[in-house]
């Protein structure tokens, strides 16, 4: 009795029985239970030891969110298939380029206080953690996805202005600037939303075509994996004098990616999207199905 009524207390958030947790942890819940009278005394250990029998673990969590996007499906098709170097049913020619393109922002310059120290003989690289701040930069990139190169700008702040900067540093160059069409694929941040950013952009360039990846799923756009490595490997540990050394380093990472980058080898196909849309479908409330989930069908009229 003791043990189903643990387990039944700790499948119910804290809030609902009037406790002020987010989450409940072992040894809250041994507290809880002896306050309710439920057991006299016990152990955070042996309350773990009940929910291991059925795999409980309140005190961790997953986020999830709806689909709000209408055409969810047909926008992430169409990038899928760019990335398969097809558009609108049509193989692209060789004078057609597909680039995955965003921002990376508050990337800070961190001064520590005492300089960071290299890795030895049994010994990790040490980070000393009180540092000055001087400033924080973004940084704008755009990744020829079949080419596997970066372009890449630094500014102080994001916006229409700073994005168009930046197609205009890769479209007066070559190959793009002579070449039949330029695909930019975005998420649908405020830099580049909706159907001005799509005209800004062709009446400036008009053999750019701007995609929009579907909304809440900027995790289809490439970019983000070329952001991810900057993170590892440019980023953190974030030890910087000032912001002319993080452009510098940027800058030089930038260098060094593309002598050496292959293209990303993207496994998300057409038939795993409607796997995906399949399940969520399963897990979407009858009452919100409507409006939340996309099932494939409807997304192709």
């Amino acid at each position: 009795m003791q043990v189903a009524e643990a387990k039944a207390l700790a499948c119910q958030l804290p809030a609902e029985t009037g406790i002020p947790l987010s989450r409940w942890s072992c040894p809250e819940l041994a507290s809880e239970l002896t306050a309710r009278g439920i057991t006299d005394s016990i152990s955070a250990s042996t309350v773990r030891r009940w929910l291991r029998e059925d795999a409980l673990k309140p005190w961790q969590y997953r986020s999830w969110i709806f689909i709000r996007d209408p055409d969810f499906r047909a926008r992430a098709q169409r990038v899928l298939d760019l990335y398969a170097r097809t558009f609108e049913g049509v193989p692209l020619g060789e004078d057609e380029y597909v680039l995955s393109s965003d921002e990376k922002t508050s990337i800070q310059a961190r001064c520590r206080c005492h300089p960071s120290l290299a890795p030895g003989q049994t010994r990790a690289m040490r980070v000393n953690h009180e540092y000055g701040r001087g400033g924080a930069l973004a940084y704008l990139v755009a990744y020829d996805v079949h080419r596997a190169e970066i372009h890449g700008r630094c500014e102080s702040t994001t916006g229409i202005v700073t994005f168009m900067a930046l197609v205009e540093q890769v479209m007066t160059q070559e190959p793009y600037a002579g070449a039949k069409r330029v695909f930019w694929i975005v998420d649908n941040g405020s830099s580049h939303r909706g159907r001005r950013s799509i005209d800004r952009m062709a009446a400036r360039f008009p053999n750019a075509v701007l995609v929009h990846t579907p909304v809440h799923a900027s995790w289809l756009n490439q970019i983000e994996i070329f952001f991810s490595i900057v993170q590892r490997k440019v980023v953190s540990p974030n030890d910087f004098t000032d912001l002319a050394e993080v452009r510098e380093r940027l800058r030089g990472f930038e260098d060094h990616y593309n002598a050496t980058a292959q293209p990303f080898q993207w496994r998300f196909t057409t038939s795993d999207l409607d796997n995906l849309l399949a399940r969520l479908d399963r897990h979407t409330p009858a009452d919100r199905q409507g409006e939340s989930s996309v099932t494939p069908a409807a997304a192709e009229h």
